[in-house]
């Protein structure tokens, strides 16, 4: 993804430059659940689980990490994303030589965003 001109802004000379990660069309209706800042320890993981009705945005902002979605695994770095949808397990690890720091943002579909643990 690259950085453009906010909307707001002359495109000759902005004086802020964003960088799109997800647009409307992508997320579901409803109502952002939460918006949390987390940190992962070297070495550690989260436990595998899904969301009945709740899309996450994870957004890193330090560290990298590997994030594995419905078996199909993906390495994540500082400014990278990435949408999970419901029901999808998900589970990240801290594969690299910092903690992981990260934005996680949830978008319920108004019942709740039930987590289920699948270990």
């Amino acid at each position: 993804m690259a950085f453009l001109p906010a909307s707001h802004e002359n495109p000759l000379t902005p004086g802020v430059w964003k960088k799109v990660h997800f647009a409307r069309s992508e997320l579901q209706p409803g109502t952002v659940q939460m918006v949390n800042w987390a940190r992962l320890p070297i070495g550690n993981s989260f436990s595998a689980h899904y969301h009945e009705d709740m899309q996450e945005i994870f957004i890193i902002v330090d560290g990298t990490a590997e994030m594995v979605v419905a078996g199909e695994s993906a390495t994540l770095q500082r400014g990278d994303s990435i949408l999970i949808e419901p029901r999808a397990v998900h589970r990240m690890t801290n594969r690299g030589s910092q903690d992981v720091e990260y934005v996680v943002i949830g978008i319920t579909g108004d019942r709740g965003g039930k987590t289920v643990v699948v270990e």
